[in-house]
């Protein structure tokens, strides 16, 4: 599939992996992200791949755990409470250095909350699971980059040999816009996986994959090992977008996903108050130091969220001035509406 087509945003993450190679994909059925089985059921054995409908959540993650050993690109999809599911599965995988694609079409928590669109899983997809390991999150906030960005962490997670995340909601998993198609793109792959998979060990020395480093001392060392490999990706894979700052602003919004979108046209109409947005795309590594820059040319930062207030804590270590720091969210599935957005920020510019 190729050119510019009508597309839903689930369904565009699912195009995205087929063209970036996927082989292997399980997952478990949750709204409002079960376009994404629903369609990779059929792709998956059009391209030679395997597609799995998993028990839960837990099999889910786990069969990707054994899918990217055997050196497969594999994806699972879910959305917050089964994400919350997989923490254990996902760590496994970091502390093994096995690359794969997460996708979490977040809703409305805590608990099993509701279908509604949320922001809410922000904490435990940078700040993840047991046992200090990182991992690269995107944050799309058009169905273009639901797309790209889901292609790209295909490459990322090879690169690194490391899970990577798309981290989006149910409102631009539902959504539908006009997207142009790549298909042909060659995958980077950097680092093949016939170096380090488990591929049979006929004609070579046999190959070893686990986390359980029982020596005194031995886990110790690789996660120092670790530790280098997130401070590599915390060096070349800073990502943001600076709007609407080509004559200057007072005031700087910050926001990401679905907000970032609808903060856009708050920009438009924000006239004397002379707002810009800055948008993190990778929310790890975040982008402190940019942020930082760009907050000095402010008078205030303002921060929206679809949650009670969780990237806020990263901006505020990256401005360092908790007095300039404005935050406005809304959880449990509330939708912030642009005029309530511009409302807030009149009501605080004084």
């Amino acid at each position: 599939m190729s050119g510019k087509i009508l597309m839903k945003g689930n369904i565009a993450i699912a195009e995205g992996a087929m063209d970036a190679g996927c082989k292997f994909y399980a997952g478990y059925p949750i709204t409002p992200q079960n376009e994404i089985p629903e369609y990779m059921s059929k792709r998956m054995p059009e391209a030679g791949g395997v597609f799995m409908q998993a028990e839960s959540e837990l099999i889910s993650i786990n069969l990707v755990f054994g899918a990217s050993a055997a050196g497969a690109r594999a994806m699972t999809t879910s959305s917050s409470p089964g994400m919350s599911l997989m923490q254990e599965g996902i760590s496994y995988m970091a502390g093994c250095e096995l690359p794969g694609v997460l996708v979490n079409v977040m809703r409305g928590g805590p608990g099993l909350g509701n279908i509604a669109p949320s922001q809410s899983d922000y904490f435990q997809a940078v700040k993840p699971g047991h046992g200090d390991f990182r991992m690269i999150t995107l944050a799309p906030s058009n169905i273009q980059e639901m797309y790209d960005f889901t292609f790209e962490a295909f490459d990322l997670a090879d690169k690194y040999r490391n899970p990577v995340m798309i981290l989006t909601d149910g409102l631009l998993g539902q959504m539908m816009e006009t997207i142009e198609l790549k298909s042909g793109r060659k995958p980077l792959n950097p680092r093949p996986a016939s170096e380090w998979a488990l591929t049979g060990a006929k004609g070579r020395e046999p190959r070893k994959i686990l986390s359980l480093l029982m020596k005194p001392g031995e886990l110790e060392a690789h996660n120092y090992e670790l530790w280098k490999k997130y401070d590599a990706m915390k060096k070349a894979e800073v990502r943001y977008e600076l709007t609407g700052a080509e004559n200057g602003y007072d005031n700087l919004i910050v926001a990401f996903g679905s907000v970032a979108r609808t903060s856009k046209g708050v920009i438009k109409e924000s006239g004397n108050l002379k707002a810009a947005l800055f948008r993190p795309i990778s929310l790890w590594p975040f982008p402190y130091a940019e942020l930082k820059e760009a907050a000095k040319k402010a008078k205030k930062v303002f921060v929206f969220e679809m949650n009670m207030g969780q990237m806020v804590e990263d901006v505020r270590l990256a401005v360092q001035d908790d007095s300039k720091v404005e935050f406005f969210g809304r959880p449990g599935g509330g939708l912030p509406s642009q005029e309530e957005l511009l409302a807030f920020m009149k009501g605080k510019v004084k």
